[in-house]
C-alpha cells in the first residue's frame, strides 16, 4: 500500500512575526521555520501504519526550496520518499488542495494523512478539500486510528465530546493532537535522510479564489485601569464598560 502524508513548512509559533514590505505577506527574515506541529502527528501515524501493514510512505509538500528542510526532517523520522511541489507563488486553500490531490493521484496512494490544520493560516480545510478533489472518504480531527483490512475505525473530537466513525479505503485522515506521540529522528535516520532524494515537480498553475488584500498586526493592548478594591468601584466599572468599551 502507498501511504501519503502532506506536510507544511510553517513559522515557529514562538517566533516574532512581522508583515512584509508589500503589506500582504509575512517577512521571513529572522523567523525560524519548522514542520507544522499537527503534521508531525500525521507523519507518526503514517509510519505506525506502515510498520503494521507494510507498504511505502511518501511525504508531499508544496512551497519553495525552503520546504526541503521540513521534508528532510520527516525523511529522518522514517518516511521513505519525498516530493516537493515547487511553487513560489501565493496559493489559497483550494489551489493548494488541488495541487496536492493531483500528486496524491499520481502517487496512487490509498491512504493519506494530514495535520488537522497548519499553524500559519489556521484555515483547517485543506485536508477536507483534498479529499473532495480525490473523491476519498475523509475523517477529520482524529485522535485514534485503526486499520483492519479495508476498514478504518477512528475516534474524532467533536464539540462537547468524541465520536467513533467507520469508513473504508481509499481515505484521508486529518490528525489532532493526542493521536500519538511523534518520534524523534535517530542519528541513523538523520544520516539516511541526507542520502534520500527529494523529487521536485512543478504543480499546475494556481487558480486562486481568494486574494489577500492586506495584512496588519492586532492593535496593541491599552493600559489597564484600577478602579478600586471593593464594591464601590462597581458603578464606575459598569459605566466604563458601557460608554468606553461598549461591551454592554
Amino acid at each position: 500500500m502507498k501511504i501519503a502524508v502532506c506536510v507544511s513548512h510553517v513559522p515557529d509559533t514562538a517566533a516574532k512575526i512581522n508583515i512584509g514590505s508589500d503589506g500582504k505577506t509575512l517577512d521571513p527574515n529572522g523567523v525560524t521555520f519548522i514542520v507544522n506541529p499537527y503534521d508531525e502527528f500525521a507523519v507518526e501515524e503514517a509510519l505506525k501504519t506502515k510498520e503494521k501493514i507494510g507498504g511505502e510512505t511518501v511525504a508531499i509538500s508544496l512551497g519553495t526550496d525552503a520546504n526541503k528542510e521540513t521534508l528532510r526532517k520527516v525523511l529522518a523520522m522514517g518516511i521513505d520518499n519525498a516530493v516537493l511541489l515547487k511553487d513560489n507563488n501565493y496559493r489559497d486553500s483550494i489551489s493548494v488542495a488541488k495541487a496536492l490531490a493531483e500528486e496524491i493521484k499520481a502517487q496512487n496512494a490509498e491512504l493519506v494523512f494530514f495535520g488537522k490544520q497548519s499553524v500559519d493560516f489556521d484555515n483547517s480545510v485543506v485536508g477536507q478539500l483534498t479529499a473532495e478533489f480525490l473523491g476519498y472518504n475523509c475523517i477529520s480531527v482524529v485522535v485514534s486510528f485503526s486499520l483492519e483490512g479495508n476498514k478504518i475505525t477512528c475516534e474524532r473530537e467533536i464539540e462537547g465530546g468524541k465520536e467513533i466513525v467507520e469508513t473504508t479505503l481509499p481515505a484521508l485522515i486529518t490528525a489532532q493532537k493526542g493521536l500519538n506521540e511523534p518520534r524523534y529522528a535517530s542519528l541513523k535516520g538523520i544520516m539516511a535522510a541526507k542520502k534520500k532524494e527529494i523529487i521536485e515537480k512543478q504543480p499546475t498553475a494556481a487558480n486562486n479564489s481568494v486574494e489577500i488584500i492586506s495584512m496588519k498586526k492586532p492593535a496593541p493592548k491599552q493600559a489597564g485601569k484600577i478602579l478600586g478594591t471593593d464594591a464601590t468601584a462597581v458603578p464606575e466599572l459598569v459605566r466604563l464598560l458601557r460608554q468606553e468599551a461598549k461591551v454592554i
